[in-house]
């Protein structure tokens, strides 16, 4: 239920966008697009990956600058000309990219006041800055967090808040969020819908991009449709319950029958164990995020890790995969019954493990690399001759995969950092696939991709299932591993504290074992 506002018709526009046109060489990203957000309301903005959404975002911030696109843009009601994303932030624009753009080396403080920290006679006053810091935290859910912490010890759903306590910082009018909630698992998406009612609340305007249309049409008064780099209109919220089925086929210009295919699971034996598996922070030693937890998974099953954010999922998964996480780290991994090395990242790539890390862009693919190289990557001997990559291999291998995933692409030859992210998840898969694993785990596989492209997705994991792989899926959204999964183990502060079968999976249920631990 929204928040009792203004109507639409009392309010007045702060940004009105004419007639907006951008074109990068001969692709044309936006056709005459119109655009105007009503001062102090929450308006959504959503499409496919590549309809257009965050290049308009740029052209409004100034990141893409006055002249390289035609069409006016008015705030407040003046014609303005951004030169640069300064521009743009003098006058109260505040754009979260989906690209976090923190210091990692630094800390929280560091960051939040990189470019305006409080200061006495010229040198930075640290107990002012520290006392800022503090009650922004507290205003985004990080009570617990600590100034000084570095950036880089902070898990990416973390950071994500972080960026917005930056932009509170600022003397915000108009704040834009892309993605804000793609890294939050769902109590914490909660917390920050309820931020942004209380901003709107305050007068502060909001501009969401989501792919999360439940929380959209939970806090936003309109909603403009994007596809194909062109509106297709703009839905008033305040007129009644906003229907999602009419959203998502403005948005694919088709019917989509089920948010999730169906299948028929043919599950076999016990191909993946994991026993008495604990582990240590990396920096913290004294700190255990893994409790001696055991798990297995079967051939042909699509097992779900679900938990709030801190659970020990993905460390629990990196750990397994490599140890690529943590320290004192005990345990046994058997595959097909057999106990096996995975101390290392290539032992546990030649054990027959694969994992899909949920930080696509800076863990999972090289963007500037093409499409070619990045299929190849953890594989090269697969394209090698005598320690030499053979070209000719290397793009076979590419064009094969490109056109069993339906990677959507110009060729194989395409910069990974220009596809949009449906297609550069399916690049990451693609990677991995082409190590011939038997137990593929996938960390929020469908993080910051559209409806359609989740479709494909949970298509390609019911496909490695039928194939006799055993999948692991670790998501915050409850409704996708309901949707797509066999089985759901619940964890809770490091450990396994239930599991629910498919059939019986509800969010009620999960919830209720998260519950259930914690009033222990």
């Amino acid at each position: 239920m929204l928040d009792p506002v203004q109507s639409v018709a009392e309010k007045s526009p702060i940004l009105e966008m004419r007639g907006i046109s951008k074109s990068f060489g001969a692709v044309k990203a936006l056709s005459d697009v119109s655009f105007t957000v009503n001062e102090g309301e929450i308006h959504a903005l959503v499409g496919e990956n590549g309809a257009g959404k965050s290049t308009l975002m740029k052209v409004l911030s100034g990141v893409y600058p006055a002249g390289s696109y035609e069409g006016s843009i008015l705030f407040g009601g003046e014609e303005r000309h951004f030169r640069d994303i300064n521009d743009s932030e003098k006058l109260g624009i505040i754009i979260i990219h989906q690209e976090l753009a923190l210091i990692p080396l630094m800390s929280i403080a560091e960051n939040i006041f990189l470019a305006s920290a409080p200061s006495k006679f010229g040198v930075i006053d640290q107990d002012e800055r520290y006392r800022r810091t503090k009650a922004l935290l507290a205003k985004v859910g990080l009570h617990s967090e600590v100034p000084e912490t570095l950036i880089t010890n902070l898990g990416v759903g973390k950071q994500q808040l972080v960026e917005i306590a930056k932009a509170l910082s600022k003397d915000v009018r108009l704040l834009i969020l892309d993605e804000p909630t793609a890294s939050l698992n769902e109590t914490d998406s909660a917390a920050l819908l309820e931020l942004l009612k209380e901003f709107r609340r305050n007068g502060i305007t909001s501009i969401m991009i989501s792919h999360k249309l439940n929380e959209i049409t939970e806090v936003a008064d309109r909603i403009t449709v994007l596809r194909d780099g062109r509106t297709v209109g703009t839905l008033d919220c305040h007129e009644g319950a906003v229907d999602e089925d009419e959203i998502v086929r403005r948005m694919v210009d088709r019917d989509l029958e089920s948010r999730y295919p169906s299948r028929t699971p043919k599950i076999g034996d016990v191909i993946f164990e994991v026993e008495n598996w604990s582990v240590y922070h990396p920096q913290h030693s004294s700190r255990q995020m893994v409790k001696n937890v055991s798990m297995k998974a079967r051939a042909g099953e699509v097992v779900g890790i679900s938990g709030l954010m801190g659970a020990g999922r993905t460390e629990f998964a990196m750990s397994v995969f490599g140890r690529a996480y943590g320290r004192d780290i005990t345990g046994t991994v058997k595959v097909h019954g057999k106990a096996v090395d995975t101390s290392d990242v290539h032992k546990a790539i030649k054990a027959g493990l694969a994992y899909v890390t949920e930080d696509r862009k800076q863990l999972g693919l090289i963007l500037a690399e093409d499409i070619r190289k990045n299929v190849s990557l953890a594989h090269l001997g697969g394209v090698s001759t005598r320690g030499v990559i053979d070209d000719i291999s290397e793009m076979k291998v590419a064009q094969e995969f490109r056109a069993r995933m339906r990677i959507r692409s110009h060729n194989v030859y395409q910069e990974t950092g220009k596809l949009s992210g449906g297609n550069q998840q399916k690049v990451v898969l693609s990677k991995w696939l082409f190590t011939g694993p038997d137990i593929l785990i996938l960390d929020e596989p469908t993080r910051g991709i559209d409806v359609g492209a989740k479709y494909e997705i949970y298509s390609i994991i019911n496909e490695l299932a039928d194939a006799g792989k055993a999948v692991i899926v670790i998501s915050s959204e409850m409704p996708e591993l309901i949707g797509t999964c066999d089985r759901i183990m619940v964890m809770h502060e490091g450990e396994f504290v239930g599991e629910v079968a498919g059939e019986e999976a509800t969010q009620e249920n999960i919830m209720r074992a998260i519950m259930r631990r914690r009033e222990k």
